[in-house]
C-alpha cells in the first residue's frame, strides 16, 4: 500500500510538472507571439505604402507656358551631359554647354517644381539612373530614355527635400515632415526613431553614418546605432543648417551664421563665421563656402586667413552647390554656371539663363486693362505689364517694383477711367493710363488698414477688403465698417458685387452688404455652409459661388440657402480671390488641385492639371479669348474654346 501511494503521488507530482512546464511553454507562446505582432505593428506603421510605374506625359496638352524666369537649384552629371534641375524642370546640356533637352514641370514632367536631383543605382535596377524629387508629385527615376516614378502613397512623404544614394542600392530621402526615410526597392520606412519627424535640409554620408541637416533642430549624427544632436549649445553657430560636406574624417556643416568644422564626430571649430553658407565643397586644404550674398568664400583650412573669390564681372550671388567634375570645379548659382579659372582664382561663367517674359514665377494676382495689357502680380517681386500683342514674344515686361508695390495681392483694372488699382500688403497703390504709379492710399489717408486684400467697385466708389475690416471710398472720403457694425469678422479676403449688394468673406464667415449696411450674416451653424474661411466670392447668374478653405466651392440662392455642387463641393482650398467668371465658364484656383472649371450651360464642374506647372493654382485672367492661369510655379494660357467640346 505504501509503496502504492508513492507511485500515485509521483503521478501527481509528474503531472503537475507537466501542467507547469505546458502552462509556462503557453505563456511564453503567448509572449513570443504578442512580440511579433508588436514587431509587426510597429514595423507595418514604419512602412509606407507607394507605387512605381513608368510614368507617361499627358498628351493633348492645351495649356501653353508663359515664359518665367529659370532658377538653377541642383545639378549632376549623367551619361557625360550636364542636368540641371529647378522649379521649371529638368535640362539637359551636353560638354559644350549647349541645351539638348527640356524636360517641363506640367508638360514632360509632373506639375510640381523640382527640388532635388542626384544620380544612383537602385536595387530595383541594373544601370545607373538620374533621380529626381518633386515638391509634391514624388520621386523620378530616369535612364535617358524614359521616367518612371515612386509615388508614396501619404501626403507628408511627397513633401520632399534632399536625396541621399547609398550602398545596397538604398535611397535616403529628406522630408519636411517625416525626417529621413529609407527607400530600398521594396519598401519605404523611417531610417530610424531619432530622425523622424523633422525638417530635414541636408543629408550627407551613408545609411550607418549619416550626417542629418535640419530646418530648426541643428545637425544629427547617426552613427552605430545612436544619434548625437549639435546645436548652438553644442558649437554650432546657428540650428539652422543649410549644407554638409565630408571629407576624411571632417564634417562641414553649413549654417547662416558660418560653418562648423566637426573632427571624427567631435565639434571642432567655426570657420567663416558670420558667412551666410548655402553650400560646401573641400577642394585639397581648402574649404570653399558659397554664400547667399558673397560669392564664394575661400577658407584655407590649415591657417586663419579668409578671402573672397573675385569673381569680376560674373554674378556670383546665391550660390546652390559646387560640383566636382573631371574638368575642374564648377559652382552653380540660382542664375548661371561658373568654373574656377586655371590658376584658381575667380570664375568664368560657362553657362547663363534663358531669357524670360516674366520677372518672377510666383504668380499671386492677373488683371487685364482696357488696352488688353496683361498685370502680373507676385507673391514678393512687384508686378509686370505685359503688352498686349503677345504675351510669349521675346520682349520682356515692364517691371514694377518699390517699397509699395512689392506683394501684390489683387489688381483690378476700371475700364471707364482706364485706371488699375492694386491692392499691396503695404495700401493700395493706383496707375494711370500710362502705366505709371499715380497714388498710394494707408492707413493715414483713412483706409482701416494698410494690409488691402481685395479691391472691387462699389456704388459709385470702391470697397477695399483688409484684415480688419472694410473701407468704401467715394466722393466723400473713406469711412470703414468692421464687426462693431455687424460685420461677422474683420479678417476679410474676398469681395464679391452684384448691384447694390455686396457679399463679404472673411475668416469667420460671409456677410452679406446691402447699401452700406450689413444685412445678413451666414456661418458654419446657423447655416448651410460647411466652412467659415471664405476666401473668393462671384456672382453667376442669379446665384453666388462661393470659395472656402477645405470645402471646394458652394453655392448660394437669393434666399441664402447654400448648395453643394457634384466635383466641386469637396475637401480642397480654393485660394484666395482665384475665381473667375467668362460668359462660358466659372473659374477656380485650388491649393494643390489644379484648376477647377464650371460649364455654365451644361451645369457641371471639372477639373484640370496636365500642363500646368502646379496644382497650386493661385490668380486668373481673360484675355482675347484665352485663360491665363497662374501658379506658384509660373504662368501658363488656354485658349477657352479648348474647353468646350
Amino acid at each position: 500500500m505504501r509503496g502504492g501511494g508513492n507511485r500515485r503521488w509521483w503521478w501527481i507530482a509528474g503531472c503537475a510538472v507537466a501542467a507547469i512546464v505546458t502552462a509556462g511553454a503557453f505563456v511564453a507562446w503567448r509572449a513570443s507571439r504578442a512580440v511579433r505582432l508588436s514587431t509587426e505593428e510597429v514595423r507595418t506603421e514604419r512602412e509606407i505604402g507607394f507605387e512605381i510605374r513608368p510614368y507617361l506625359p499627358p498628351v493633348n496638352v492645351n495649356f501653353e507656358p508663359v515664359r518665367s524666369p529659370e532658377v538653377f537649384l541642383q545639378a549632376v552629371r549623367f551619361q557625360n551631359h550636364l542636368y540641371i534641375a529647378g522649379p521649371a524642370g529638368l535640362s539637359e546640356y551636353d560638354p559644350s554647354g549647349m541645351l539638348l533637352r527640356e524636360f517641363q514641370a506640367g508638360r514632360e514632367l509632373p506639375g510640381s517644381p523640382l527640388v532635388a536631383l542626384c544620380v544612383g543605382v537602385m536595387a530595383d535596377s541594373a544601370e545607373a539612373e538620374l533621380i529626381v524629387a518633386t515638391a509634391d508629385q514624388g520621386i523620378l527615376l530616369f535612364d535617358g530614355r524614359g521616367f518612371r516614378r515612386i509615388y508614396p502613397a501619404a501626403a507628408d512623404v511627397l513633401e520632399i527635400t534632399s536625396l541621399l544614394p547609398v550602398s545596397a542600392g538604398h535611397l535616403l530621402i529628406g522630408t519636411k515632415k517625416r525626417g529621413v526615410l529609407l527607400y530600398d526597392g521594396r519598401k519605404i520606412h523611417d531610417l530610424h526613431q531619432t530622425l523622424s519627424r523633422m525638417y530635414v535640409t541636408a543629408l550627407a554620408g551613408s545609411e550607418v553614418d549619416l550626417w542629418v541637416g535640419t530646418l530648426d533642430q541643428g545637425v544629427k549624427h547617426w552613427h552605430s546605432g545612436t544619434t548625437d544632436t549639435f546645436g548652438e549649445t553644442e558649437g554650432l553657430p546657428d540650428t539652422q543648417v543649410q549644407a554638409i560636406a565630408l571629407a576624411n574624417e571632417k564634417s562641414y556643416v553649413g549654417t547662416p551664421l558660418g560653418v562648423a568644422e566637426f573632427d571624427r564626430g567631435r565639434f571642432s571649430r567655426v570657420l567663416g563665421g558670420g558667412v551666410l553658407a548655402t553650400s560646401l565643397f573641400v577642394n585639397g586644404e581648402e574649404l570653399l563656402i558659397g554664400s547667399q550674398d558673397q560669392g564664394v568664400v575661400r577658407l584655407p583650412l590649415k591657417g586663419r586667413r579668409v578671402s573672397a573669390a573675385r569673381p569680376g564681372t560674373a554674378d556670383l550671388s546665391e550660390v546652390r552647390q559646387f560640383l566636382d567634375m573631371e574638368e575642374g570645379v564648377l559652382v552653380l548659382t540660382s542664375s548661371g554656371v561658373f568654373e574656377m579659372n586655371a590658376r584658381g582664382f575667380g570664375w568664368k561663367e560657362v553657362l547663363k539663363l534663358r531669357s524670360a517674359v516674366l520677372s518672377d514665377r510666383n504668380v499671386s494676382a492677373l488683371a487685364t486693362d482696357k488696352r488688353g495689357q496683361l498685370w502680373v502680380g507676385y507673391f514678393n517681386r512687384g508686378l509686370d505689364i505685359l503688352p498686349n500683342e503677345s504675351p510669349k514674344g521675346p520682349g520682356r515686361a515692364i517691371h514694377v517694383e518699390n517699397d509699395r508695390v512689392f506683394c501684390v495681392n489683387r489688381i483690378w483694372a476700371d475700364a471707364k477711367t482706364d485706371t488699375v488699382e492694386v491692392a499691396t500688403a503695404n495700401g493700395l497703390v493706383r496707375f494711370g493710363a500710362n502705366g505709371n504709379q499715380e497714388q498710394v492710399l494707408t492707413h493715414s489717408d483713412g483706409l482701416i488698414a494698410d494690409h488691402v486684400t481685395d479691391v472691387v467697385p462699389y456704388r459709385d466708389g470702391l470697397a477695399l477688403a483688409t484684415p480688419a475690416g472694410i473701407t468704401f471710398l467715394d466722393a466723400e472720403g473713406a469711412r470703414s465698417m468692421y464687426s462693431f457694425h455687424g460685420l461677422i469678422n474683420n479678417h476679410v479676403y474676398a469681395l464679391g458685387v452684384s448691384g447694390d449688394d455686396l457679399m463679404v468673406g472673411t475668416l469667420g464667415g460671409l456677410s452679406s452688404i446691402e447699401k452700406g449696411f450689413v444685412r445678413a450674416n451666414y456661418k458654419a451653424g446657423n447655416s448651410g455652409l460647411k466652412q467659415n474661411w471664405i476666401t473668393a466670392v462671384v456672382r453667376v447668374d442669379d446665384e453666388w459661388m462661393i470659395g472656402t478653405y477645405g470645402g471646394g466651392v458652394v453655392g448660394m440662392n437669393g434666399a441664402g440657402k447654400f448648395h453643394a455642387y457634384e466635383t466641386a463641393t469637396a475637401a480642397m482650398e480654393i485660394n484666395p480671390n482665384a475665381m473667375l467668371v467668362t460668359p462660358e465658364h466659372v473659374f477656380a484656383g485650388t491649393l494643390g488641385d489644379g484648376l477647377l472649371v464650371y460649364d455654365r450651360e451644361k451645369r457641371r464642374w471639372t477639373r484640370l492639371s496636365d500642363g500646368l506647372p502646379s496644382g497650386n493654382v493661385t490668380a486668373l485672367a481673360e484675355s482675347n479669348g484665352y485663360i491665363y492661369v497662374g501658379t506658384d510655379n509660373g504662368l501658363a494660357r488656354i485658349a477657352e474654346k479648348t474647353l468646350r467640346p
